[in-house]
């Protein structure tokens, strides 16, 4: 995988450094129940199917779709292969869900069978997999009309194997109509020789309206890419356009194969970290940042080639590549900023930082070819805070108030993921990543759909609260914005030991956890209180209130689905769909 090359810009106006809590409110939300008519089509693992990629894919798989481009219309499969769909407008007023389409009773007998999938391509297309490894592209027509068409086929391949369907879109091509659909599959590698020997892979197929002007339409796969990882992804999906794919994942994935053919693997990046002496070490204070550069020797200062904006820095030698080139963590002042050849082998910068981040983790994002020094003050600071973790006696630290850390008393927000775990970004014509974010410190946490135009957003843990970002393919400088904040959500979600699903309204007004059973708690932005309330401990007037609920439902079975729009919470269970009025507009 190529080294991270990209960071996260959290935009702090979105952040409420004076979140305090959560207040349990007993406002009750109204809760309506459907009987189904036939049982949700869910499809138990099977004994081949035991690896933990499996379960991840498949076992946790929520059965219940939402509709992006239509509110408050949801879709699932039941056990006759119907595909059934519920549009609410009147919440004392719901029928029952109405049938759109069919799947082949012949899907059910195969072996390997996993759960049927839907995705909604565009405002009037959709793709389904039947589960059994047969994709289907449908024409729905404008389905949040209130009309019952069903849908048309207009294609229908077998694609070699059970899969699911992770993601897809649809766009006109030099005016041909093109579907951009993303399968994952989990299946035997020769390959992997290790552990349970099976991988998983991710297929984007590309299929177009290959019929002449005037002729019926007639859609064939016009082409087939091939990425294989060791993980299920987090996350995946392509871009509005097709023109990239991007990848959320705990390991890396690569292109293998494209349409049959194998991908010519790049060789290993020579200048890999555990490769390579550093070729700069650098100190810092709160105020300034020393940088000592390795040059060859003898050179001159007429030789260098220095420059530094704000923001962005370049070393190096005449005629030779940059040695150090870069955005920076922070901003500097380049006018308090100076460089000195010294013994005719290194150059020394000084650095005058400007930056609120007092300390900066790294010098140039995604550079990691240098070595962070720490003077004797620094390190003897972090030594004496850390004794009561390192010191053989059992509490180090003199003060009994604060007794030595037990690592089985850790929660689960104070783990972080595999150093590998990464979000990337792939280029449709190179198939190479043009943008690496190291996610080790950020645990992903649901996938929400905001604008059904635009790639689904991320929601991602930073510290103790959740942030959700919009992938903007578009803007390679800023490709992942920053546009919501759930505060603590973070740090509650990991006290959630029965946590099957989460989910978030498109309009970010509450977020929500719903268990295996039966509960779902929501969480309400803050918002203002209508009568005069004093915090008692600080004795200072509290302006808003988040609230917390909590949603018991009238049901012992297993949740299979969970979706959330901007009113109302939708729970599936074998038997019922229950619809939750959360937000009155």
């Amino acid at each position: 995988m190529a080294a991270a090359n990209y960071s996260l810009k959290v935009n702090p106006a979105l952040l409420d450094p004076n979140f305090e809590s959560y207040r349990l409110s007993l406002d009750a939300i109204p809760t309506y129940k459907i009987e189904l008519d036939a049982a949700v089509g869910e499809v138990m693992l099977k004994d081949t199917q035991y690896t933990l990629e499996h379960m991840r894919a498949f076992g946790m798989y929520n059965y219940l779709h939402l509709d992006p481009w239509y509110e408050d219309s949801v879709l699932f499969v039941d056990c006759k292969g119907r595909v059934l769909s519920l549009s609410v407008t009147l919440d004392t007023a719901l029928g029952k869900p109405r049938e759109v389409f069919c799947l082949s009773a012949a899907s059910s007998q195969c072996e390997d069978r996993v759960c049927a999938s839907i995705s909604f391509t565009s405002a009037t297309w959709a793709a389904v997999s039947d589960g059994s490894g047969r994709l289907f592209l449908l024409r729905t027509g404008k389905r949040g009309d209130g009309t019952h068409t069903k849908w048309e086929p207009m294609f229908s391949e077998n694609m070699g194997g059970p899969f699911i369907i992770v993601h897809s879109v649809s766009h006109v091509q030099a005016g041909v109509h093109t579907v951009e659909v993303l399968l994952l599959r989990i299946q035997m590698d020769p390959q992997e020789t290790k552990g349970s020997g099976q991988s998983v892979s991710l297929d984007w197929i590309t299929v177009a309206n290959t019929a002449a002007q005037g002729q019926e339409k007639k859609y064939e796969v016009r082409k087939q890419r091939v990425l294989r990882g060791k993980v299920v992804p987090h996350y995946a999906a392509v871009e509005p356009q097709g023109k990239g794919l991007m990848v959320a994942s705990e390991k890396p994935f690569v292109f293998t194969h494209v349409d049959g053919r194998p991908v010519e693997q790049p060789e290993p990046d020579a200048m890999e970290v555990d490769k390579i002496d550093a070729i700069y070490f650098w100190q810092q204070t709160a105020e300034d940042i020393t940088v000592c550069v390795r040059m060859p020797e003898g050179v001159t200062k007429e030789e260098v080639q220095f420059r530094l904006t704000p923001d962005n820095i370049s070393i190096g030698v005449q005629g030779f590549p940059p040695l150090l080139e870069g955005q920076m963590y922070g901003s500097v002042d380049p006018e308090g900023s100076t460089w000195i050849i010294k013994n005719d082998k290194s150059l020394e910068v000084t650095l005058e930082k400007r930056s609120e981040v007092p300390m900066w983790p790294e010098l140039v994002i995604g550079d990691r070819r240098g070595e962070l020094v720490m003077n004797e003050e620094q390190a003897a600071l972090i030594h004496e805070r850390l004794t009561h973790l390192t010191s053989e006696d059992l509490n180090g630290n003199p003060d009994k108030d604060k007794p030595a850390c037990n690592i089985q008393e850790l929660e689960d927000c104070d783990g972080f993921p595999e150093d590998s775990s990464s979000l990337t970004h792939f280029d449709g014509e190179s198939l190479k990543p043009t943008q690496v974010v190291n996610l080790s410190s950020h645990q992903y946490l649901f996938t929400v759909d905001v604008n059904p135009s635009e790639m689904p957003c991320l929601c991602l843990r930073h510290d103790v609260d959740a942030l959700v970002w919009q992938p903007r393919p578009e803007q390679p400088s800023n490709m992942w914005e920053h546009v919501a904040t759930f505060n603590a959500l973070g740090y509650v979600q990991a006290s959630k030991q029965a946590k099957k699903f989460a989910a978030c309204a498109p309009n970010f007004s509450y977020s929500s956890i719903c268990e295996c059973l039966c509960r779902a708690f929501i969480y309400r932005q803050p918002s203002p209180v209508e009568t005069v309330l004093f915090n008692r401990k600080q004795g200072r007037q509290v302006a808003q209130v988040a609230k917390q609920q909590v949603a018991s439902l009238d049901c012992d079975k297993p949740i299979l689905g969970f979706r959330a729009t901007n009113e109302r919470l939708y729970v599936l269970t074998p038997g019922n769909l229950f619809v939750l009025k959360v937000n009155n507009n």
